[in-house]
Parts: structure tokens; C-alpha cells; sequence
């Protein structure tokens, strides 16, 4: 389950011809009273990291999809799920309103106020997406590869979340259609990845313009170049380079069970190997 798993189409047409997709309030009071279909582990995190989401567009550029009512009701499914789970969470507001509030009795306001902001959501969010994680990982007895590191996660916390969903995912597959989206998630995975292991201050060449997350090869290939560099570890960049192409492959191909888990394996390798090359070498 991801964060647009918790909107709906509206059956009317919005200003540009287009229908409009609205917050599934029935999912979030079906989530408040531990009703829905899926466990509470695989409900919180998405939800948890769309709140975490808004909040922080509310409370910088003001890019939000929820409102202010509705920001409150996702807050409340959120904190009954976490107390469900024994994930502790103690927000000090409410609703985007109640943050206003909050950032402007705590010093959030004016200059440099958007940083200040960030800063506030993450020290209240961070613990709860780790926390969320480490439960993924115990809930999920996965046939695909798992890292020879003691260390169930990379760290990346968005990285880690779309492996997870990428591990369920391969577990409840039985159809074309259903191997097609495994290969969705290794796309997404990637995307995550590129996201996270390459930095424009380490691996952005000379007065290149930095590569767009979703170029996950050229961002990845980058990463590559610097963090192994010389030809002691040309065997290495080679491997690193297959896998990749890889986990990139399945979505040209029709997709079945061998095919689809090979490239979950191999997006699942490339994550615990970036997350290896970002340590400090010994």
C-alpha cells in the first residue's frame, strides 16, 4: 500500500476536464476503528508518511491535498493504528491549523522558518517511520534475497519502505498482471534508490546539470564512478551495472514468477550494496 492508495476519483470533472482524486474518508474511519482489510503494520506506514507529507506542505510551500478537516481525521487514524501497534506517537497539534499554531508559539516563524518547520515534523516523524520498518521486517517472511548484514533494513527509510512493498507484493503474485507490478516496484525501488545513495555535492561531475531522480542509470552509474573507482574494483562497477540492468529488464519482458523474482532479488542486492558503499570504508 502506498500514499494514493488513500484517494479516490471523484465521479465529477474537475476545472481542467479531469476527475479529481479526494481523500477515501469511508478507509480513514475504517482505519480510526480497525476495521479495514489490511494489517495495521501495512496500513501505517503509507498513512503515517502521507501525513508526514502534508504537514510538511502546509507548513512550507503550502502544496497540500488534504484539508484542514481532513487533516485532522488522518492525524486521528494515525495515532489510533500507532497506539494498536505500541508505536508510541504524541503529536502536539491536531490539524494543519493546530501546527500553524505550534510553529508560531515555538519560534518556526519568519526567517527561516521552512527549514525550522521540516526540522519540527521530522524529530516527530522520523522515530515513527523507523519504528514502522523494523515491524515490516519482522511481519514479512520473504522468499526474496535478504542481506548477509545483521541489519534487516539499509536505513534509507523511504528505500526500505518500497522494498517492503515490493517483498509483499512478490509473496501475494500468481498472475502476469501481478509480476508486471513487481517490476513496477523494482522501478520504484530504483527510483528510491537513486534518490537516496547519490548525493550533487559527492558524484555531480564538473558543470553538469544533475540528473533527475527517475534517470536512476545515469545517477546510479555516477555513484559508481566515485565510490569505486580504479581497476581494482572493475569487477565490481561490472556487477553493479548487470544488476541494474536487471531490475530494469522485466518491465520489457512478459513477466513471470522466475523473471519477476530476479529482479526483485536484484533491486533488493543494489540496495543493500549502495547502502554498503555509503559507510565509511574500514
Amino acid at each position: 500500500m502506498r500514499s494514493q492508495d488513500f484517494f479516490i476519483e471523484t465521479a465529477d470533472e474537475g476545472p481542467w476536464g479531469k476527475a479529481q482524486r479526494v481523500l477515501d474518508e469511508a478507509l480513514i474511519e475504517q482505519i480510526h476503528a480497525g476495521a479495514g482489510r489490511r494489517a495495521d503494520v501495512e496500513v501505517a506506514v503509507p498513512l503515517a508518511r502521507l501525513i508526514h507529507d502534508e504537514f510538511e506542505g502546509h507548513g512550507t510551500d503550502g502544496n497540500t491535498r488534504l484539508s484542514n478537516i481532513e487533516s485532522r481525521g488522518a492525524m486521528a487514524a494515525l495515532r489510533a493504528v500507532l497506539a494498536r501497534l505500541d508505536v508510541p506517537f504524541a503529536p502536539p497539534f491536531d490539524d494543519f491549523d493546530d501546527f500553524r499554531t505550534y510553529w508560531k508559539r515555538n519560534g518556526a516563524a519568519g526567517t527561516g522558518g521552512w527549514q525550522a518547520r521540516r526540522d519540527i515534523l521530522a524529530k516527530l516523524f522520523n522515530p515513527v517511520h523507523d519504528q514502522l520498518a523494523d515491524l515490516q521486517v519482522g511481519a514479512l517472511r520473504s522468499v526474496l534475497a535478504q542481506p548477509v548484514t545483521t541489519h534487516p533494513r539499509t536505513g534509507w527509510t523511504r528505500v526500505d519502505e518500497e522494498v517492503a512493498e515490493l517483498r509483499r507484493h512478490f509473496q501475494a503474485a500468481r498472475t502476469p498482471q501481478d509480476y508486471r507490478n513487481v517490476g513496477n516496484d523494482c522501478v520504484i525501488v530504483l527510483e528510491r534508490l537513486s534518490a537516496a545513495a547519490y548525493s550533487a555535492d559527492r558524484h555531480l561531475s564538473g558543470d553538469d546539470d544533475e540528473p533527475p531522480v527517475a534517470k536512476t542509470k545515469d545517477r546510479l552509474d555516477r555513484v559508481i564512478e566515485v565510490d569505486l573507482p580504479g581497476p581494482e574494483n572493475a569487477e565490481l562497477r561490472k556487477l553493479v551495472r548487470a544488476a541494474i540492468q536487471q531490475a530494469q529488464a522485466v518491465k520489457h519482458r512478459t513477466p513471470n514468477r522466475r523473471h519477476a523474482g530476479i529482479a526483485a532479488d536484484s533491486v533488493i542486492l543494489l540496495a543493500n550494496m549502495f547502502r554498503r558503499l555509503a559507510e565509511p570504508e574500514d
